[in-house]
């Protein structure tokens, strides 16, 4: 039976080795090996197998359920929730063969298309304004901005001043958008009063956005200052309904009490 078994394997050896292995593609491969080690045998003799124990096998690898590769491309265009034109993408193979690559939306990053596509972007950024693209990334935070706007608390301090180093500081806590120093301009610099007012901000030197800005009073979201500013305000309802009640002539139920004694 065992010098059957070996004849058999090298048969398939044999027509593997005829036919090629690039003709029949593997979809997925399983790695065993023998739980008990095969003892060594002496020179020109076959390893003495034990039928039962040498028949046990452990699991070693399993691609068919190894996590599978993605497949890295350029895009020709841009393309939504992707990217834009020159980027580098990685997509799933099904993605990037039958979407990307059969629409002409991408190409493989061979060496001759990553040096087109650097040679593009070097001299889209050294170009004129006219001749530059926006990209993609550049286009949705234009079109974010065009959304937003921008509320700043005056500081309680005598000293402070609304300047375009406090401005960029808002625009990164409040809209999570960093903005350098020259692509920010404000109407006049420093500002001092409550009021609304406009920024400039320009995204990869090309488009310009104004965002509205609003200079309001500092607001206190302790718990203290919350209790202290409720008070002031029954406070405040009380002096009103009293000032009402006397220009009606209506007098209090203590004074009445009062008038009494």
């Amino acid at each position: 039976m065992l010098s059957s078994g070996r004849r058999a394997l090298g048969y398939l050896l044999d027509q593997i080795t005829t036919r090629g292995f690039s003709v029949t593609p593997v979809q997925s491969t399983v790695v065993v090996e023998r739980w008990w080690e095969v003892p060594l045998s002496k020179l020109g003799s076959p390893p003495r197998l034990h039928p039962r124990r040498h028949r046990i096998y452990k699991l070693v690898e399993d691609t068919k359920h190894a996590p599978k590769e993605k497949m890295e491309l350029i895009l020709t265009q841009n393309v939504p929730k992707l990217g834009g034109r020159g980027e580098t993408v990685f997509v799933k193979k099904s993605v990037g063969r039958k979407k990307l690559l059969a629409q002409g939306l991408a190409v493989y990053p061979s060496p001759e298309n990553k040096q087109i596509f650097a040679e593009e972007l070097r001299l889209l950024r050294e170009g004129t304004i006219d001749e530059r693209v926006q990209t993609r990334t550049g286009q949705l935070t234009v079109e974010y901005l065009k959304r937003c706007k921008l509320r700043i608390n005056k500081m309680p301090s005598e000293d402070f001043k609304l300047t375009s180093e406090v401005v960029r500081r808002r625009f990164l806590q409040q809209l999570i958008v960093v903005v350098p120093p020259h692509a920010l301009k404000l109407p006049f610099e420093p500002i001092t009063e409550l009021g609304d007012y406009w920024c400039d901000v320009t995204v990869n030197g090309m488009d310009t956005v104004r965002v509205p800005m609003s200079l309001v009073p500092y607001e206190d979201h302790s718990a203290s200052h919350q209790r202290l500013l409720k008070a002031q305000r029954r406070q405040q309802a009380a002096e009103n309904v009293k000032h009402q009640m006397e220009e009606e002539g209506v007098t209090s139920p203590t004074s009445d009490n009062h008038k009494q004694d």
